[in-house]
């Protein structure tokens, strides 16, 4: 009995000497642990409250940030309808000053270069020539002169009138190109003025001419919109209109010009594609049209060659006369019914 509890008090000797290195090991390491704890707590307290400052701060910043962005998206807004609202009122007012151009006007957007009497001159030649051809047929004398005077008016005019559609025509056909070209130029590096300048040098008339004349205005000290704006008197298209919109806008308001102007440039092709499909899904009517404006010269001309005293009579008599003045009358009408129903405006 005695051996068993001489043996466990040996035992627990031995374990107490092997722990007691273990527990001042421990009891050291959690003193210098205490020790070293006490003094960096301040700076490591001090850094957390540092931190969390730095937090707070950054979040009211990107609160801030988004806070002003959004003012600044509104502030834009407005500033564009603004701009929206003023371009309105300037196109209303000349809306309401006058409808069609003057003869001045007229002259310098059908590129002729003619002045107002250059113009009367040409009605006074035409004139008389139409009264020497009527004269030639055998005609009266008060029937050439009313010829005259409806050819010396009527010549000159349509032939003005076919030269400025033609010019539009061709403007609005390159206008996209040139638009292309200022959004190249403006992605590379080039201020405006040398993009104008490019297109006045290298682009087709009358795209060069009117962008020659751009770039001299603001040589001349004109801003860019006021420049721009008077395109849209000399050219009255929509897409002169749509141009000098995106230029005042961008100019009042800031934002990218490229991008606007790459998106006009869409906008302008796909109105030409437009324009494109219309004609020819309106061919077949004008086609139908054509002939059937053209049938009754032709079946007259084929009765008149076979029996010309059958046809005399409308030409001899006052009945016959009344006649012809009635089917023409129901002739032009009809055919600006047709004309109407076949032109597409976009």
């Amino acid at each position: 009995m005695n051996c068993p509890e001489h043996l466990t008090k040996a035992d627990t000797n031995m374990l107490s000497a092997s722990l007691f290195p273990v527990l001042i090991f421990f009891l050291a390491s959690t003193s210098v642990g205490g020790v070293m704890l006490a003094a960096l707590y301040p700076r490591a307290a001090k850094a957390s409250a540092y931190r969390q400052r730095f937090e707070r701060v950054a979040g009211r910043t990107e609160i801030t940030a988004t806070e002003t962005t959004d003012e600044e998206r509104r502030d834009r807004r407005r500033s564009v309808e603004k701009t929206l609202r003023e371009i309105d009122e300037q196109q209303k007012a000349h809306a309401r000053k006058g409808g069609k151009p003057k003869l001045d006007v007229r002259l310098r957007q059908a590129g002729l270069g003619w002045s107002i009497r250059t113009y009367w001159s040409a009605c006074a030649g035409s004139g008389l020539v139409t009264y020497f051809l009527v004269t030639l047929q055998g005609l009266g004398g008060l029937t050439a002169l009313g010829f005259a005077i409806a050819g010396g008016l009527f010549l000159p005019h349509l032939y003005v009138n076919a030269k400025r559609n033609m010019r539009m025509k061709r403007f609005a056909a390159e206008f996209p190109n040139a638009v292309d070209v200022i959004v190249r130029g403006l992605k590379a590096g080039l201020p405006m003025t040398d993009c104008l300048r490019v297109i006045a040098a290298e682009a087709q008339e009358p795209v060069k001419g009117e962008f020659l004349t751009i770039a001299q205005d603001q040589t001349l000290g004109l801003p860019v919109d006021e420049a721009v704006e008077r395109l849209c008197d000399r050219i009255p298209l929509s897409e002169a209109r749509f141009f000098a919109i995106v230029i005042a806008i961008q100019s009042r308001t800031g934002g990218s010009l490229s991008e606007a102007l790459g998106n006009l440039s869409k906008v302008l092709r796909e109105r030409k594609k437009m324009k494109a499909k219309i004609k020819a899904m309106s061919a077949e009517a004008k086609s139908s049209a054509g002939i059937i404006g053209a049938l009754p010269f032709l079946v007259a001309g084929a009765v008149y060659l076979t029996s010309p005293d059958y046809m005399s009579l409308l030409f001899t008599t006052f009945a016959g006369k009344m006649v012809l003045v009635g089917s023409a009358l129901w002739m032009s009408i009809g055919t600006l019914i047709m004309r109407k129903m076949i032109n597409f405006d976009f």
